[in-house]
Parts: structure tokens; sequence; C-alpha cells
């Protein structure tokens, strides 16, 4: 099976594509590779698939050194004729979009970003997929688009009509713009409503990693919400099992409960949550952080920050009765793989 994989130089997008060529699936993976965060970390993921830096130039095929199946091209979701092009050559069997601007807080600083490449980037994929027989398109939500929903655990049948911040409003109009052309055109589509991914690897701009950060170099972590907060954390192993199971069943219309608005009618379109279906209270989560280094963090207490909410927490039931996905990586388990990683990465 041939696969379009975006996002490849990112965290989640780095791990699916290690798990898929390990199954043997034929990979092409495309990033634009911008710096919303360190370059840097994006490079060393692509090299440790075998892809090598020096060879990365903007929409020319670098094959792996490591993986006969994998190919790495640069290439911005934006540039629509260049992604028609690549479709048409590969003739690709599926595709998984995880590219995308993230960043809940970066959306109030830089909103064009979002506009570009979560709207008009996704846009051309649903575009390519509509003109190339694609048999799956699975794309990546999230559990932003729930907004200020206070009823937990928090589920695909309840109402996302409300977002707090303009990255969960792009989240919401991917799935709007999933189902138009499932309904139109009978591209089977699935959203995923990721719920706080962590692990190696993982993004420099999410807690865990800023936490560790902090503490090493003996500085204070900003704790927000006076540390009231809990996060459905979901390691990042647990999100790629279930990504490849989603991606195996492609949904039929109207297969399921029509009183779930996460399935339809008239189009073969789903969406899931997945996450750990587990909170963790913030403090909790440091703690484990502390007790993996044997330091203690000095906490500065701040407000809630604009965009955020107090808790996630995932209702996975559907995805687990359906596909039976089954998260199983403990908090401290979880933790100590991201900071072992984090200490061999920067040699401390």
């Amino acid at each position: 099976m041939k696969i379009l994989l975006t996002g490849t130089a990112g965290f989640i997008g780095f791990h699916l594509a290690n798990a898929l060529l390990s199954r043997g699936e034929n990979i092409i993976g495309i990033d634009n590779i911008n710096d919303y965060y360190d370059v840097e970390l994006k490079y060393s993921r692509l090299a440790d698939a075998g892809i090598s830096r020096e060879k990365i130039a903007y929409n020319q095929a670098v094959q792996s050194s490591k993986y006969p199946n994998y190919q790495f091209i640069r290439l911005d979701l934006t540039d629509s004729k260049e992604l028609e092009q690549l479709f048409i050559s590969q003739k690709f069997d599926k595709v998984i979009n995880l590219a995308a601007q993230a960043g809940v807080r970066y959306s109030l600083e830089n909103p064009q970003a979002y506009i570009d490449a979560n709207i008009t980037g996704f846009l051309n994929i649903l575009e390519c997929c509509r003109n190339n027989n694609i048999k799956h398109l699975v794309y990546a939500s999230s559990s932003s688009v729930y907004g200020n929903n206070s009823k937990m655990p928090l589920s695909t049948a309840d109402n996302v009509d409300h977002p707090i911040s303009l990255y969960a409003a792009t989240k919401k109009s991917n799935e709007l713009m999933a189902h138009t052309y499932s309904h139109l055109f009978g591209i089977p589509t699935t959203g995923l409503r990721f719920f706080t991914v962590y692990g190696p690897f993982g993004r420099p701009d999410m807690a865990l990693f800023l936490f560790t950060k902090a503490i090493i170099e003996g500085n204070p972590i900003q704790v927000f919400n006076n540390g009231e907060m809990q996060r459905d954390f979901t390691y990042v192993d647990d999100i790629v099992s279930g990504v490849i199971r989603v991606l195996d069943h492609p949904p039929l219309p109207g297969s399921a409960d029509q009183s779930d608005p996460s399935v339809s009618k008239t189009a073969p379109y789903k969406i899931y949550n997945i996450g750990n279906s587990a909170p963790v209270r913030l403090m909790d989560f440091i703690e484990a952080i502390e007790s993996k280094l044997e330091l203690k963090a000095e906490k500065v207490l701040l407000p809630m920050q604009p965009g955020d909410v107090p808790m996630t927490w995932a209702d996975t039931s559907d995805l687990r009765i359906k596909l039976e996905y089954s998260p199983n990586t403990p908090i401290d388990i979880g933790v100590g793989n991201f900071i072992d990683w984090y200490k061999k990465y920067y040699k401390i």
C-alpha cells in the first residue's frame, strides 16, 4: 500500500512513519520544515528515519538510507500545483494528513499561519484526494474543538460549535470540509481529535519538554491556572497504534449511530477521539517529572491563558468498541521514556 503521510518532520508524523514503514508500507513523507519551533529537532527526526539533511531541497525526493520503502519531499501544502503533480505521479492508495500549524497560544499571535496551513493547505489535500481516487483520508483534528465544554468525558456526540481559539476553529473547519467532500465525492474521511500527545522527540512548546528543560537548568516553571489543570496525556506510541487501526478501517456512509454527529447519514465520514481516557492533574504530571529527574521544580503559579481550558478527558469508547483501541502507557513510564530521550539527545 502506498501512503502519503504529511508532517513527517513533526512529532507524531515521525513516529507514525516509523511504525508504518516497519510493517512494510510504502511511504512518501512531506513536510515544509517551518520554523515554528527549532528546525534542528525536525531535521534530527528525519535523520533518525534515514533522511539526510544535506540532500533535502524543495520538491526533491530524498531516499531514506534506513528504509527502502521511504522517500521524503520538502513541500508546502499551500503549493497546490506541486502537490497535485505529486498525487498524479505517485498514485497513492491512502493519505494521512498530520501537517498543520500547531499551538493554541501561537494562534493569537500569528493567525494567518493557521489559515494558510490548516485551511488552504487542507483544502488542497481534499482536492487532490477528490481528483486521484484516494481510498481513505485520515486527518488530524484536535481536542481543542471542544472549547469550554464542561461535561466530562468529552464525547464526539458533544456540540463543538463554540471554539475559543483560532487553532480550534481551523480544526473544526477541517472536519466540516472533510464531511463536505465525503458527501459530494464519496471520499472516505476520518478525523482524529488528539488529546495532549507526549513522548520522545516531542515538541519543544509542549509542557513536558518545557518543564523538563527548565527543571534541569534550574529555572522556574510556569504553571497556569494555579495548577488546577487536568489533561488527558496520551503517549505517542498509543496514538500511533490508534491511527493505524483507523487507517485500516475506512468509514462507510450511515454505518453507525445516526444520533451521533461524528458519523453521517450520507457520507463515508467519521470522527474519533484518540486519547488515554484517564486525565492527570498537572501537579501530578510535574511530580512524575521531578521523580524521574530527582530534582524539585520551582513553580510560578499563573492564571489561565487565553484559549486554554481547565480540563480535557477523552471518551474513547467508540474507538475502543469498534477498533479495539486500548492505550496502556502509564504516565510514569511515558514521562521516563521522554526524559531518557531528552538526556541522550542533549547529551546531559
